[in-house]
């Protein structure tokens, strides 16, 4: 009986010394996890905004105008907040989301530059 509680008591306590703040090793090596690729639209969204707390459009927009001005890439990071949705014949954008009817892309980019400037800057918390 003593032996079954000192064998017990020997593997409580290496499982106890187990569970450290140490990564898991493989060998000699650290394990670590890989993660899938994103793709390059995904790299030109706006940052994400922090758990439980969500950005406004507003702020997502000013987050684009960080991209270099005329890129392919500030237009994608703007069509990430809205996406486009031509029609044959827009009138003149009243607001930034019907900057999405425009077909050609410099014409889209303009409108959503011109609002995004045009939007007072948040303050930050």
């Amino acid at each position: 009986m003593r032996m079954i509680l000192a064998v017990a008591a020997v593997l409580y306590s290496a499982s106890a010394f187990a569970q450290t703040d140490k990564p898991p090793m493989v060998g000699d090596k650290q394990l670590v996890q890989v993660k899938p690729k994103g793709t390059k639209e995904a790299a030109a969204k706006p940052a994400a905004a922090p758990k439980g707390k969500p950005q406004s459009i507003a702020a997502r927009l000013q987050a684009c105008l960080d991209l270099d001005d005329g890129t392919k890439d500030r237009l994608n990071c703007y069509d990430a907040v809205i996406a486009p949705a031509p029609k044959p014949k827009p009138a003149k954008a009243k607001g930034y989301a019907d900057c999405r009817f425009f077909k050609e892309e410099d014409e889209r980019l303009a409108c959503f530059n011109g609002f995004a400037e045009s939007i007072p800057k948040l303050p930050k918390t």
